[in-house]
């Protein structure tokens, strides 16, 4: 019994030991010489794939920021929203950024960043269908047709809150809205932000209570779960960005078309 519970004990002191000495993120990245990514490249106006080529966006812009504190260049790193925790985990990037929501399944594989901002769920909808689906009584009905792009939190919202509603998963983030607009969808259950940055964009397609959320949700950006070197040093950087007026100039420059973020 003694000799198992030496050896227990040498397993957990081995595991803590490894744990302690891993080096940060924060030291790789350095080393390399570069800051990789996550990025999806489809959500306007915080990562967005430009058809000739690179990247533009809010936290496109914030990622180039970061690499700058640190004296290294962005190495970006395609992902999707259905495999952004596989990639992620796989440790394919340092950082995960482009408008991802706090959710408490993220938190239990990974960290998030301080908070960038609140936002929340919304119906995007033809606006003249407006005062159908304003609730979730109203949109709970097996009449309406709901589409969302596949893996995200939009998905995880439709699935638990909406489960009687006609739902398709679209794989395009990008062009989504057509579907909207070409009466092939009724409706979209996005976060705030998008919704007003898309009804700005596409004449036809309202922002149903903005300021009214379904669902409460945060973002952040997202990070390894036990690198506390390297959260800390993300965190100073945002706390610094926010506190110096960088940030808000960022989200000015995007959010100009889009009043009411």
């Amino acid at each position: 019994m003694k000799a198992r519970l030496l050896l227990c004990s040498l397993l957990t002191f081995s595991v803590q030991a490894f744990a302690q000495n891993a080096p940060s993120h924060l030291d790789q990245v350095i080393e390399r010489g570069h800051l990789k990514v996550c990025t999806t490249g489809d959500y306007k106006p915080y990562t967005y794939l430009r058809a000739e080529g690179g990247y533009e966006g809010i936290d496109i812009a914030m990622a180039q920021s970061l690499a700058k504190s640190l004296n290294v260049d962005v190495q970006w790193v395609p992902t999707t929203w259905k495999n952004l925790m596989t990639d992620f985990l796989a440790d394919r990037c340092d950082i995960g950024m482009g408008g991802i929501s706090v959710s408490l399944e993220r938190q239990k594989k990974a960290a998030f960043s301080d908070t960038l901002g609140v936002d929340g769920k919304i119906p995007l909808v033809r606006c003249e269908d407006k005062q159908r689906y304003q609730t979730i009584e109203q949109l709970n009905q097996s009449s309406v047709r709901l589409i969302e792009p596949a893996g995200g939190t939009n998905e995880v919202f439709a699935r638990t809150h909406l489960p009687n509603a006609t739902l398709t998963l679209f794989p395009d983030n990008v062009t989504i809205f057509e579907q909207l607009l070409e009466n092939k969808a009724d409706v979209m259950i996005t976060d705030a932000c998008e919704a007003r940055y898309q009804q700005k964009l596409k004449p036809g397609l309202c922002a149903v209570n903005p300021e009214q959320y379904l669902q409460y949700s945060e973002k952040a950006y997202l990070l390894p779960r036990d690198d506390v070197a390297w959260k800390a040093y993300v965190d100073q950087w945002l706390h610094l960005s926010k506190a110096t007026g960088a940030y808000d100039a960022v989200l000015a420059q995007w959010l100009a078309t889009a009043p009411g973020h």
